[in-house]
Parts: C-alpha cells; sequence; structure tokens
C-alpha cells in the first residue's frame, strides 16, 4: 500500500513539473524555443509565378514569394512553416493570430492598411484585361459585360473604379476565372501581368492589354498591427533588395528585372 501512495506521488510530481514546463505556442504565434524557432507564413498558392503547387514534383509550395519567405525567415533564425488558404481569408487569419505574416503577392492598399501593417514593397507589376479573342481592345468595351477578379485582390477594387460599367464577378482562385474565360462564361478579367504570362504562353487565344493606372501596384508582406516582426522582417527583405538577391530571384521566376522598389 505504501508503494502505491509512493508511486501516485512520483507520477503526480511528473505532470506537475511537465504541465509547468510546458512551451505553449498557439497558432501562428511564432516560437522562441532557441532549438525550434518557426515562423507561420500566409499564402493563396494558386498565384504563378508568386506562389503555387508544383505538381509536377509533389504538392511542395514553391514561386517568387516563397523563395524570398524562406531566405528572410533563415536570415532572421527561424524555420518557415507555410499555410495555405483562400487570398480573401488572408488577413482575417493574420488578425486571428493563425498565421504570423501575409505574403502573396499582396498589394498594401489604404484599405488593407487598416487591419495590417506592411513591409517595403519588394516588386511592383502592372495590371491587365485579359479575354479570349480580340473583340475586346478597350475599357468601353467592357461595358456591359462580365469581369473576373480574384476575391479580396487589388484587382477587384481596380475593376470597380475603372470599369463601372462591367459587372464584376470575384472567384477565389485564378485557374477558375481563366476557365470561365475559355468556356465563354465571362468575358475578361483583370489580371497581374507576371501572372499572365503563364496562361498567354499556354494559349494563343488568349489576348491582353494594358490598364493605364497613376498608382504604382507593388507586393509586400502584411503583418499584425504593431507587430515588431514588421521590422525585423523588413530589415533583412531590404538587405536582399540592396544586395540585389530580389532582382535574382524575379528572373528566375518572372524571366525580366525586378522593378526597382523606391
Amino acid at each position: 500500500m505504501k508503494k502505491g501512495f509512493l508511486a501516485l506521488c512520483i507520477a503526480s510530481l511528473a505532470a506537475f513539473t511537465v504541465a509547468c514546463g510546458a512551451d505553449v505556442n498557439e497558432g501562428g504565434s511564432t516560437s522562441t524555443d532557441e532549438e525550434d524557432k518557426v515562423i507561420v507564413m500566409g499564402t493563396s498558392a494558386d498565384y504563378f509565378p508568386y506562389e503555387f503547387v508544383d505538381t509536377a514534383n509533389g504538392d511542395e509550395i514553391v514561386g517568387f514569394d516563397i523563395d524570398i519567405a524562406k531566405q528572410v525567415a533563415e536570415n532572421m533564425g527561424y524555420e518557415l512553416k507555410i499555410e495555405d488558404m483562400d487570398f480573401g481569408s488572408l488577413l482575417g487569419a493574420l488578425n486571428a493570430g493563425r498565421v504570423d505574416f501575409v505574403m502573396a503577392g499582396m498589394t498594401p492598399t489604404e484599405e488593407r492598411k487598416e487591419n495590417a501593417d506592411f513591409s517595403d514593397i519588394y516588386f511592383t507589376a502592372k495590371n491587365l484585361i485579359l479575354s479570349k479573342g480580340d473583340a475586346i481592345q478597350s475599357l468601353e468595351d467592357l461595358d456591359g459585360k462580365q469581369v473576373g477578379v480574384q476575391l479580396g485582390s487589388i484587382q477587384e477594387g481596380i475593376a470597380k473604379e475603372q470599369i463601372p460599367g462591367a459587372e464584376i464577378v470575384a472567384l477565389n482562385k485564378i485557374p477558375e476565372i481563366i476557365q470561365e474565360i475559355k468556356t465563354g462564361r465571362i468575358d475578361a478579367m483583370v489580371i497581374e501581368d507576371t501572372v499572365a504570362k503563364k496562361y498567354l504562353d499556354q494559349d494563343s487565344e488568349l489576348s491582353t492589354f494594358e490598364i493605364v493606372d497613376e498608382e504604382e501596384a507593388g507586393s509586400a508582406a502584411a503583418f499584425r498591427k504593431d507587430d515588431e516582426l514588421r521590422d525585423q522582417f523588413n530589415e533583412e527583405l531590404n538587405k536582399m533588395i540592396d544586395s540585389g538577391e530580389i532582382e535574382k530571384l524575379a528572373q528566375k521566376w518572372f524571366e525580366q528585372e525586378a522593378a526597382p522598389a523606391e
């Protein structure tokens, strides 16, 4: 009986010790264990060549943003973990603490800045109208037409502002919108030039023209408001910009030079 009581005491003490020494790391909260530092990035892996699933070699998420995030995380001393989700849910996941930061070819609009802090711009691009055939040559040609955009994207805002006479159709995934154009269910879409290149190379029936916009569209990483992680990330990101590493990655993924981030 004494042995049983002693064993019970030892087991209780061990359980208490484990509970007191546990390192709680909820959701996207950055791990601070020196031997296992993990930082969680939220993205939407349907945006070639920024982030996409490399189906030819399994299910790994790769791309321009991924390479940048991996290098910055490594320089900061973190292992990078990637969470894939719909673009429109990224900032919600960020503010809910499910991810530590977001990289998804995201433009820091004034509306988004109300809910997140952003890094410096690391890449700039142009927006295009993409359609099937050559019947659509101007924004005026889109009056009364259906124009596809990715839900929650900067392109959605551009379409609403610059094509007021069109019916805007917001979908979650870029490939979905491309398919809708090919099948004739929608007439055109607003898409970034670097993303459009893949689809133009694959289908000669697709055509584009540039949307002239006075405001420069650029990509930046998003962080929770007043998160010190943003400044640490930004410091390493700017080292990559200044050293030319971002430009090399842009040449790798876009086959062009990165526009200077000023």
